[in-house]
């Protein structure tokens, strides 16, 4: 039986507007220019496989931003993420990668502004009632000083790439407290994912200020990805390479932190 000339007609345009419409993403993705920013979290340290020309910023071809781009072929883009790095850093040293022309930017930052490396190695060689005062502490900082810190390097963000989404990401809680969790104490590891989310409180609040995105890494790593489960996506104290210590591993980075920024990245 000949197909009528309207259904026939009907169908091919059915078909070309499936095409178009299934080549959306990958025409999106050419178009867009993607800059990476932030500190050791946002440059993959833990991961291994760092480039040379990062230096001591660690930055890692395992990192989320080169996996982001691996999977989605942008137009452009770099990662100026670099360890140690603070709000500061960022404006001082990094917005300026950004452009008119970016339209996607990645930022993990605020960490290193509450003194949080130095929380956690002083958690881990001295007293509980040491740790729990410098949580405190910087709990107190977090909520006192980092939105302030905040506002600015974000602000200093927008006005370097205003026609850019920009996805802010946090930072992971690190125990899952299990009676047979050697090390630290209950009332440390508690403590210490306290702090973290007294952090991310803070940095989702500032991200929602500034009609940033934010992507929230703790739901992954909370489903048997904390340090003492069987499988951490993250490094507890490494004394043969300190630096790594209470970052995520290469596995964190994909598996955690990509799926949370692809979520929001679009």
């Amino acid at each position: 039986m000949p197909i009528p000339r309207t259904a026939l007609v009907a169908s091919v345009l059915g078909c070309v507007t499936a095409f178009v419409v299934g080549a959306q993403p990958a025409l999106a993705a050419s178009s867009v220019n993607y800059i990476a920013l932030g500190d050791s979290y946002a440059s993959g340290v833990g991961s291994g496989s760092y480039t040379s020309e990062s230096g001591s910023c660690l930055r890692s071809t395992l990192a989320t931003s080169q996996l982001w781009a691996n999977g989605h072929a942008p137009a452009s883009y770099r990662s100026v993420a670099c360890s140690g790095a603070k709000t500061t850093d960022v404006s001082a040293n990094q917005v300026s990668a950004l452009s008119s022309s970016t339209t996607l930017v990645s930022i993990t930052i605020g960490g290193n502004d509450i003194g949080f490396s130095t929380v956690m190695e002083d958690c881990v060689l001295y007293s509980t009632s040491t740790c729990v005062s410098e949580v405190n502490a910087a709990e107190q900082k977090a909520q006192t000083q980092l939105p302030g810190l905040l506002d600015t390097v974000y602000n200093n963000v927008r006005s370097h790439a205003p026609n850019a989404k920009v996805v802010v990401v946090d930072y992971p809680r690190f125990y899952h407290d299990l009676w047979y969790c050697i090390g630290l104490s209950s009332t440390d590891r508690n403590k210490i994912n306290e702090g973290a989310d007294v952090l991310d409180t803070v940095i989702s609040s500032a991200a929602s200020r500034h009609g940033f995105r934010f992507a929230d890494v703790r739901p992954a790593f909370a489903n048997g990805h904390e340090i003492c489960d069987s499988g951490s996506w993250l490094h507890s104290v490494d004394w043969s390479n300190i630096v790594q210590s209470y970052h995520p591993t290469a596995a964190g980075q994909s598996g955690g932190y990509l799926p949370a920024f692809t979520a929001q990245a679009g």
